[in-house]
C-alpha cells in the first residue's frame, strides 16, 4: 500500500481508538455521579457497545496502518526505540482492556441493569466497587495509548 493511505488508515485507527476512551470515561464517570440506576445502566450498555465498535475497530485499524507504515517506511524496528516503547504501551493497554476493562464493564452493565429491572433506587455496593476498580484501570488504560501517541509523534 502507498505510504499516505497507511497514515491516513493509522491517524483514522488513533482517532477512533482514543477519542472513544476518553470521551466514554467521560461519560460513563459523568452517570455515575447522578447514582440514578436507569442513567447508570443506560451508560453502562452503550459504553459497551460502543468499545466494541469504536475501541476495536480504532486498535484494529492501528495495527494495520501500523504493519503498513513499517512496510511503507522501510524501518527497522530495530532502529527505532521510540516505536517499541509505543507498540509495547499500546499493547499493555490492549491487554488492561481485554483482562479487566471489558470484563469489568460487562459485569457493571448486568449489575445496573437488574438494579433498574427490580425497581432499586440505589447502585449496589458491588457495583460501587466495580466502578472504583474500572476508574483506576481506565485511567491506565487511557495514560498507555497517550504515552504511545507521545512516542510516536516526538520520537
Amino acid at each position: 500500500m502507498e505510504y499516505s493511505t497507511v497514515k491516513f488508515i493509522h491517524v483514522l485507527g488513533v482517532v477512533l481508538f482514543l477519542g472513544n476512551i476518553i470521551v466514554s470515561a467521560v461519560w460513563k464517570t459523568q452517570a455515575d455521579k447522578t447514582g440514578n440506576p436507569a442513567i447508570i445502566a443506560f451508560a453502562c450498555r452503550l459504553v459497551n457497545v460502543t468499545d466494541l465498535f469504536f475501541t476495536a475497530f480504532g486498535a484494529a485499524l492501528i495495527t494495520v496502518g501500523g504493519i503498513g507504515l513499517f512496510h511503507a517506511t522501510g524501518i527497522a524496528i530495530s532502529d527505532a526505540p521510540h516505536l517499541t516503547i509505543g507498540i509495547s504501551l499500546f499493547g499493555m493497554a490492549a491487554m488492561l482492556w481485554v483482562t479487566g476493562l471489558l470484563p469489568l464493564q460487562i459485569y457493571m452493565s448486568k449489575i445496573a441493569s437488574k438494579t433498574v429491572l427490580s425497581g432499586e433506587a440505589h447502585m449496589p455496593a458491588a457495583y460501587d466497587k466495580c466502578r472504583k476498580l474500572w476508574n483506576i484501570i481506565g485511567g491506565l488504560a487511557v495514560l498507555m495509548p497517550l504515552g504511545a501517541l507521545y512516542f510516536m509523534i516526538f520520537r
